[in-house]
């Protein structure tokens, strides 16, 4: 019996997938973003744009764009919503294909990601394939992955409840969904004017307990304008509406995975509150006013009174957890400076470091409930140790003067043995110089070490400090430097440079204490410099 020859692959499938493209008063962006999806090929069946009542012409441009292209269609609202949630719901009413993207209309789809998360579907036969998001600070074009642990390998899940560290990507964009997945389960996004709608919309896929496809591949392209006139809805957070619809979001997410029997991804998802929101905005309460400090701690000491045992006792001394429960012991905002150190990433614990009267460590002696004792049993490549550090600028030979700070014992029992100092671009995150230096032992509790600082050598731009300390037993710790309070080395210096003729180094304390460097080269720098410090000050 003859046996008959396999049906050749199909060169042009059927398309399969929509793209739903929302956006108002944005018509500098949606162009490029419609376009990102057309090119993703021929399984891109279908690109609905919804405009959201735009007044700036953003609507007439997507029909021009329509006219060439007969996969893009155009949904006009008759009234604005005020959010990102009813164009999308608007535009997943509109799917007529059995797999929706989302994609916002100032950022767009690297090329290869449909057919990537496509065929990770297809081939699981999974509700849901996620991808790689990376955010692209503009205009400087670094990116940052957005919670690239997630992604580094090929999976596939069962169910969520394999790895409860999803509800930490709240992001709707870098997924694939089925579509009759989301109808048959009624998930939605929030209607109207409902800020961080993304995670009640991820917390209602989760809690229907899909199949998930993950991928390691790029699918999503995040443009972060953070100097735009207009900023995004999610980057505003001047003010302390923003944070309560932060926390109402979060609120949600939690009790929806708690209500579908998800506890064990609820109590991931207020844990993920307290790693990432809490620390968030801490850093960001020196930056704020008075009153906005009160009505945000009264606030948050209201939200996480909700809060069980369970949910403080997971990891006790991790940053996120230690600062929410400094907040809840304080009636009024206090220990923000310190706060604000822990918040930082990597988290730096500030002297003085108390004990109770039994010798246990504790917070402070006007915190003595809020105990540090699990410290005492972390791994020294965990532990937040303080390192603080100054720039003393110099014509000829710059040194950085670093001091390790002991912790409980911690520190010593795990025998620093000397320090790696890299300064990165912040434009770009590349390094430019790095000296290991060992360290010395001087006062009980202190280790010192001093490194060269080529200041010439850096060139212009802003320098970030990272060092990585290394231990007797062959661990290390990467962590950022505190710049040293009351430092006078804290201020800009003009110096005479062979290859430029001038250089102008400003050592500066970022808003979470780390040290950073400006510097500026030649006469063209000084002026540039000149001139943003008075765009601050008018400012």
């Amino acid at each position: 019996m003859d046996l008959m020859p396999p049906a050749p692959q199909d060169p042009h499938p059927a398309p399969r997938v929509a793209v739903v493209v929302i956006g108002y008063d944005d018509a500098a962006h949606v162009a490029d973003a419609v376009r990102s999806a057309l090119r993703q090929g021929p399984a891109v069946g279908e690109v609905i744009a919804v405009d959201d009542c735009s007044t700036d012409g953003s609507a007439e441009l997507l029909e021009r764009l329509a006219v060439h292209d007969p996969r893009l269609r155009v949904v006009r609202r008759s009234t604005n919503s005020g959010g990102c949630g009813t164009p999308r719901n608007t535009g997943i009413d509109a799917v007529t294909l059995p797999y929706v993207m989302f994609l916002d209309s100032d950022d767009v789809l690297p090329s290869g990601a449909v057919d990537a998360l496509l065929r990770a579907a297809v081939d699981a036969d999974a509700e849901v394939a996620a991808g790689l998001c990376v955010r692209r600070e503009l205009p400087s074009g670094r990116e940052h992955p957005w919670h690239p642990a997630l992604y580094a390998a090929p999976a596939v899940l069962a169910s969520p409840d394999e790895r409860p560290r999803l509800v930490e990507d709240t992001l709707c964009v870098n997924k694939l969904y089925r579509t009759s997945f989301l109808r048959e389960h009624g998930i939605r996004f929030p209607e109207g004017r409902f800020l961080y709608e993304d995670f009640v919309f991820t917390a209602r896929v989760l809690a229907a307990a899909p199949r998930v496809a993950l991928v390691p591949d790029r699918v999503y392209t995040w443009h972060v304008r953070r100097s735009a006139d207009r900023l995004s809805l999610s980057l505003d957070r001047d003010g302390i509406d923003n944070w309560r619809s932060r926390t109402r979001a979060c609120a949600q997410a939690h009790e929806i995975l708690l209500r579908a029997g998800r506890e064990t991804l609820a109590r991931a998802a207020r844990a993920k509150f307290l790693d990432y929101e809490l620390r968030m905005y801490v850093r960001d309460l020196g930056l704020r006013g008075a009153e906005y400090r009160r009505a945000w701690w009264e606030h948050t000491r209201e939200f996480l009174g909700h809060y069980d045992d369970a949910d403080w006792e997971s990891d006790p001394a991790a940053p996120g957890p230690l600062t929410g429960q400094v907040i809840m012991e304080c009636p009024e905002p206090a220990e923000l400076p310190r706060l604000r150190e822990l918040a930082a990433r990597p988290a730096r614990l500030l002297p003085p470091y108390a004990r109770a009267a039994d010798g246990t460590p504790v917070w402070s002696a006007a915190l003595p409930r809020v105990s540090l004792a699990p410290l005492l049993t972390r791994p020294a490549s965990a532990l937040p140790v303080m390192v603080d550090a100054e720039l003393l600028v110099r014509v000829r030979a710059s040194r950085l003067r670093l001091r390790l700070h002991e912790l409980y014992g911690r520190v010593a029992e795990a025998e620093p043995l000397a320090v790696t100092a890299e300064w990165r671009f912040r434009a770009t995150g590349r390094t430019a110089r790095r000296a290991t230096v060992p360290f010395a032992p001087t006062t009980p509790g202190l280790w010192t070490a001093e490194a060269p600082v080529d200041l010439t050598g850096l060139g212009s731009g802003i320098w970030d400090l990272w060092l990585t300390l290394h231990f007797k037993d062959g661990t290390s710790r990467e962590v950022t430097a505190h710049a040293r309070d009351g430092s006078p080395r804290l201020r800009r210096r003009a110096l005479p440079d062979p290859h430029h003729l001038l250089l102008l180094a400003h050592p500066y304390a970022t808003h979470s204490g780390a040290l950073a460097l400006r510097v500026a080269t030649g006469p063209g720098g000084a002026a540039r410099v000149a001139k943003g410090r008075l765009r601050r000050i008018l400012h």
